[in-house]
C-alpha cells in the first residue's frame, strides 16, 4: 500500500495551527486519522471500525504550564470574542468578570451559543483567537 506522507504531514501541522487534538479525513474507501499521539490508516468501507495502526506521529508539544482559573469550552464550535464584527469585546486580559459573565459565544450548527464565566477573577489570558475553533474542554480563558 502506497501512503502519501505528505497528507499526514499536512494533517499534522493543521493539529498545531488549530489547536487540535485529532483530525481525520475520508476519500472513498481510505481514512486518515491523525492524533497528537498516534496515526491510524484504514482502507476498509468506512462502515467499519477495523483500522491499521501505522506507527506513532511525533508532535514538539509545548509545556502546559498554566497557572489560575481554567474556563473550558462547553461545546466543539468557533470561538467568537464579541457578539458581532467590530462590536466591544466581551473580556480583555485585565479585566475584572464575575461568574455567569458572557466570556466569549461558541458557534455551533448555526447557534451562537453564550458561554458563561465559571468563577470570578481577573482575565490573565485568553486561550483562543476570535474566530478560531474550539474543542469541549479546550480552555479558552484562564483567571487570576
Amino acid at each position: 500500500m502506497k501512503i502519501d506522507k505528505s497528507i499526514i504531514k499536512e494533517l499534522s501541522d493543521y493539529l498545531d495551527e488549530f489547536n487540535l487534538t485529532e483530525i481525520e479525513i475520508t476519500e472513498k474507501d481510505t481514512k486518515i486519522k491523525v492524533s497528537k499521539n498516534n496515526v491510524s490508516i484504514s482502507n476498509q468501507p468506512v462502515i467499519t471500525t477495523a483500522s491499521a495502526q501505522t506507527g506513532n506521529e511525533k508532535v514538539a508539544e509545548k509545556p502546559n504550564i498554566k497557572s489560575g482559573t481554567e474556563i473550558t469550552s462547553p461545546i466543539i464550535g468557533t470561538a467568537y470574542h464579541a457578539p458581532e464584527p467590530g462590536a466591544k469585546k466581551f473580556v480583555e486580559v485585565g479585566k475584572k468578570i464575575k461568574k455567569g459573565d458572557t466570556i466569549m459565544i461558541v458557534e455551533a450548527m448555526k447557534t451562537m451559543n453564550h458561554v458563561p464565566s465559571t468563577a470570578d477573577g481577573i482575565v490573565k489570558e485568553i486561550c483562543v483567537e476570535d474566530g478560531h475553533p474550539v474543542e469541549f474542554g479546550q480552555t479558552i480563558i484562564i483567571l487570576e
